[in-house]
């Protein structure tokens, strides 16, 4: 099994401590420096986000792309607000224009608020994994149709639908903790995306995907989020930590956010915050920012030298995790650094292990 890495271009070099220049809410410069920067560095992909107030992620990822040529590109996506037939077309079309560079991150919505913010409004969680699942079958039937076809069901009804391009190859990845979730996952996922939880969680959560993967007579990859914190000793790694904690903490005082009593929107960031019990858990995983912002989104991190993280994320590569999505608190900064001392060192112990050549990236 080998191993990919997947990086992450926000659009300004912002974080939870690095404020950067928050008047320009796309960076170009930035953008561009961040996709270089990693397609150099040996990242496979990089993550697009996607948000209710954020620059359109696929219009972003289009400009990447016509700068690099190897890197790959996450585009992460929100059922919903475009019909399933017209995402087919835009996704299948920036997969051809890429040359085949292109994966989907399907992202369901877990907070009310925010759904709203985009007209979304009215269905249950349930509803939304329900009409979830419905638009993947519709995208699907999209891109794979020799010819023209009906649908109609809850959600959307097609008349003759057909897409005349059609992508080589664009893998689906999904994440959800909840059972709906887990239901979905099972039946779409090419790569099921986790955050950093503890060993038995992930362990667990991959028993469970696989358990309904299995049912479709599928086998999906599996996506681990982390913020490594790497340095040249396992004291200074630590004291990075704490000087992370300590900024984010007065970065959320100073805006009135709190620190404490979070009550988390889904299930993922409950896990996740649940897991944040106490700073350090497992041998490096590290909880303090997870803490204090309540999980939200990836936030929690693997503490130590490069070797020490390394041997950490290949633990969590023998229970099966294929794909390691990582970002830092200084975002170009940290991507840099994981492409010179993390990404070669975690390739070559996973080819040794595995009794093969180093994989390149691609």
């Amino acid at each position: 099994m080998s191993v990919r890495f997947i990086g992450y271009i926000g659009f300004n070099n912002t974080s939870e401590i690095h404020g950067g220049a928050r008047s320009r809410v796309l960076d170009r410069a930035y953008v561009d420096a961040a996709a270089l920067a990693q397609e150099a560095g040996g990242f496979d992909r990089v993550l697009i986000p996607f948000g209710s107030s954020s620059p359109e992620s696929q219009l972003v990822t289009a400009h990447a792309a016509a700068l690099t040529t190897r890197l790959g590109f996450l585009v992460a996506h929100r059922p919903g607000f475009t019909q399933p037939t017209l995402a087919a077309r835009q996704l299948a079309t920036l997969d051809q224009l890429s040359g085949g560079r292109v994966a989907v991150h399907i992202i369901t919505g877990g907070a009310d608020e925010e759904m709203a913010r985009d007209g979304d409004v009215g269905l249950t969680k349930s509803e939304r994994y329900a009409r979830t699942d419905e638009y993947l079958d519709v995208l699907k039937s999209e891109w794979t149709a020799a010819h023209p076809f009906d649908h109609k069901g809850r959600f959307y009804e097609v008349r003759q639908g057909f897409a005349a391009i059609k992508p080589d190859n664009l893998p689906v990845f999904f994440g959800g903790s909840s059972p709906e979730a887990i239901e979905v996952a099972g039946r779409h996922a090419d790569v099921y995306a986790l955050w950093g939880e503890t060993l038995e969680q992930v362990g667990d959560a991959v028993r469970q995907v696989r358990q309904s993967a299995a049912r479709f007579g599928r086998r999906p990859g599996f996506s681990l989020s982390l913020r490594p914190v790497i340095a040249d000793t396992e004291e200074a790694a630590w004291k990075k930590a704490r000087d992370i904690e300590e900024q984010v903490r007065a970065a959320r005082e100073a805006a009135g956010l709190p620190t404490t009593g979070h009550r988390p929107p889904n299930a993922g960031s409950l896990r996740l915050l649940e897991a944040a019990s106490g700073n350090r858990r497992d041998t490096r995983l590290w909880t303090g920012v997870a803490a204090l912002t309540g999980a939200a989104g990836n936030s929690t991190g693997l503490v130590g030298t490069p070797e020490q993280v390394a041997d950490a994320m290949l633990d969590y590569f023998d229970i099966g995790i294929d794909h390691f999505l990582i970002r830092g608190f200084d975002p170009l900064g940290d991507a840099i650094e994981y492409g010179e001392h993390l990404i070669p060192l975690v390739r070559a112990k996973v080819a040794a292990r595995e009794g093969a050549p180093v994989a390149l990236a691609g």
